[in-house]
């Protein structure tokens, strides 16, 4: 027998209950593992006799892996909403320490029962080529010795959003988180932005040390890890940890060269634009964010709130559907927008695999990057509800290159209802033509901080003066080349330690740059039939994990490619269309 194929129809954006359960009680809740054991054993027990049966069994599964998926989300959504919160620190790392640790064996067993059963060619080879492909992946890597080094991990990532989410300036008299005082930076006030970078960067300085030290334990972890597997390095590891089935170490080198042949003299050329729009001798870090006009910085927005009610008017212009996400998300509490102390650094979207309503996590402080991380942000939600009613979890968790394509082509597809947020003409020409630039800016920092990471783990035993002075070499081709740093050169060795992926989750940025690519491409198509563009956008973003990714990329009329050429055409368009703001 052969299963029934999937059924791609997009989930209802307006429901908030979760779908009733199949398999745990209705009023299950993770409390410990004692109560949470009975059902994997029961599931490593069950006797499938049947494709059906093995079928029903990979939905009992993944409801079970769901719930425990949406509670860890939780976990670690209220820790970073609040990381002096000792209840929510403490709740996390019980999971983590209590809870991860148990499942991880029957995770592995689970995959070898499946992969053993003599049903397994009963299932849709289309339908579930994927998944298996995954799975057979996780089993070659997976080792019962690397569980508690997982454990340690986390628990040391957890530290770095403490570090850093404790940091605070004081400017004017008045104290405030990084991201705020980062605004200050746009300022037309040389002296203040002077003034603001050079409080950002000794405020960092401060924790360097420590961070340095954490992040050099982590490495020698992560490396541990990857020689228990039988990799010879944690890059090779977390390739084959990734999925990155379609790509190598070497494409993203090419990719490397790609961005530093083709995007990095168009920002050279951008950047002495403004040093003569400026009227300066010469740049310094902090003239890169404020506007060469001379006018303000923008605001397009003063509270969450506001920025909250600002995009969904935008998302419902672009298509009624997209608005419905977010406004099922503010029914249910599922934003925290402002920024304020004691918050981690950054913005997500967490998926909530059971109820299928995500939540968006974000650091506001009414700029313009904070409306393309709402807008990006948002992209994510959209994602997350298009595929809530696939039926395995597996199947919601594309990997990071599809993930960002949702995110990235949203900033770009919707800047033709920016007047939402700037209604003066010039305000709303001065706002794309930023983001733009910015998205011409994304391609040589990713390279630089994917470049740092192969580098690191390739030379795990290095010194930390070591990465220091391979830091500023990688940070050197790609950034900044025509700018002075003449008195701020014991910054420079640590620029680095703001960067939370390098920390928190590592090898996961190559993708931004080839997302963005992608979404470059999404925006062109949707420059040339907006109707079609975007149609295709969601049922790329439909399909979640179901197929591979030059397929999902197919799917949105687009091709996943990095190549020279194809960066270069792209990076030309964009180019193109600022010369016409």
């Amino acid at each position: 027998m052969t299963t029934t194929s999937l059924d791609l129809q997009a989930a209802s954006a307006t429901d908030t209950q979760r779908p009733p359960r199949h398999y745990l009680p209705e009023d299950f809740t993770v409390t410990d593992w004692t109560a949470l054991e009975p059902f994997f054993v029961e599931l490593l027990d069950r006797t499938i006799a049947s494709g059906q049966e093995l079928e029903r069994w990979l939905l009992d599964r993944s409801e079970l892996e769901s719930v425990l998926s949406e509670d860890l989300a939780w976990r670690y959504i209220r820790m970073t909403c609040d990381t002096q919160d000792e209840a929510s620190s403490t709740a996390f790392q019980f999971f983590v320490n209590e809870i991860e640790p148990n499942v991880a064996p029957y995770d592995h067993a689970l995959n070898e029962k499946m992969m053993a059963s003599e049903f397994l060619p009963e299932l849709d080879p289309q339908r579930y080529r994927v998944f298996l492909r995954s799975v057979r992946q996780a089993l070659e890597i997976y080792r019962s010795e690397n569980i508690p080094l997982k454990t340690d991990i986390s628990t040391k990532q957890q530290q770095y959003a403490a570090i850093a989410g404790a940091m605070t300036v004081t400017l004017d008299g008045e104290e405030m988180t990084l991201p705020r005082a980062a605004d200050l930076l746009k300022s037309p006030d040389r002296a203040m932005r002077e003034e603001a970078y050079r409080a950002i960067q000794a405020r960092r300085l401060r924790d360097s040390e420590p961070l340095d030290s954490l992040y050099t334990e982590l490495i020698g972890l992560r490396h541990q890890m990857a020689l228990n597997a039988d990799f010879p390095n944690f890059r090779d590891y977390m390739f084959a940890a990734l999925g990155r089935f379609d790509y190598t170490p070497q494409d993203c080198r090419n990719f490397h060269q790609a961005i530093r042949e083709t995007v990095v003299p168009l920002i050279d050329d951008l950047d002495l634009e403004r040093r003569q729009d400026l009227a300066l001798p010469e740049l310094r870090p902090w003239d890169l964010d404020v506007d060469v006009s001379g006018k303000p910085p923008m605001r397009p927005f003063e509270t969450g709130e506001e920025l909250l009610e600002k995009t969904i008017t935008v998302f419902q212009r672009l298509d009624p559907y997209l608005g419905d996400c977010l406004r099922t998300m503010r029914q249910m509490g599922h934003l925290d927008l402002e920024s304020r102390k004691g918050k981690a650094p950054g913005g997500y979207n967490y998926p909530l695999d059971e109820t299928g309503v995500p939540f968006i996590f974000m650091n506001a402080t009414s700029s313009l990057r904070d409306v393309v991380t709402m807008l990006h942000e948002g992209g994510h939600a959209v994602h997350s509800f298009l595929t809530r009613n696939l039926p395995l979890g597996a199947d919601k968790h594309p990997p990071s290159e599809v993930a960002e394509l949702a995110s990235m082509s949203m900033e770009l597809m919707s800047m033709d209802h920016w007047d939402v947020f700037f209604s003066d003409a010039d305000e709303l020409r001065r706002a794309k033509k930023t983001h733009l630039e910015s998205v011409l800016e994304t391609f040589p920092w990713v390279a630089t901080i994917d470049k740092f990471q192969h580098w690191v783990y390739e030379n795990p035993e290095h010194t930390e003066e070591q990465r220091h002075q391979q830091w500023q070499q990688i940070f050197d081709e790609f950034n900044q080349r025509t700018v002075s740093w003449k008195g701020l050169e014991g910054f420079k060795p640590y620029l680095w330690q703001k960067q939370l992926h390098l920390y928190e989750v590592p090898f996961y940025y190559i993708e931004y740059a080839m997302a963005q690519l992608g979404a470059i491409a999404v925006w062109r198509n949707y420059r040339q039939n907006p109707q079609e563009g975007l149609a295709a956008y969601k049922r790329a973003l439909a399909l979640g994990y179901t197929a591979p990714i030059g397929d999902i990329y197919a799917a949105a009329g687009i091709r996943f490619d990095f190549s020279t050429d194809y960066l270069r055409t792209l990076a030309d368009f964009v180019r193109d269309e600022m010369a016409k703001l």
